[in-house]
């Protein structure tokens, strides 16, 4: 299920919540541009979160409210 957050909100969480640093999320961000790779993934696969923080960042997705759909 797609789920709705202002992405502004998920960065408040990274940096307010994790403590990740903006240049750590400016990085995966790039790559995440480049290569359409989830970004949570991303800041694990370069080693800029633990797998604590990944599964804390899943919670907080799956946390979300569902999206509206509207046709």
């Amino acid at each position: 299920m797609e789920r709705s957050f202002k992405f502004s909100e998920f960065i408040n969480f990274l940096q307010d919540d994790l403590q990740i640093s903006s240049s750590a999320i400016a990085m995966a961000l790039r790559t995440h541009q480049q290569w359409h790779d989830p970004l949570p993934m991303l800041l694990w696969q370069y080693g800029l979160i633990s797998i604590e923080q990944l599964t804390r960042i899943f919670d907080w997705l799956e946390m979300q409210p569902p999206k509206d759909w509207k046709l």
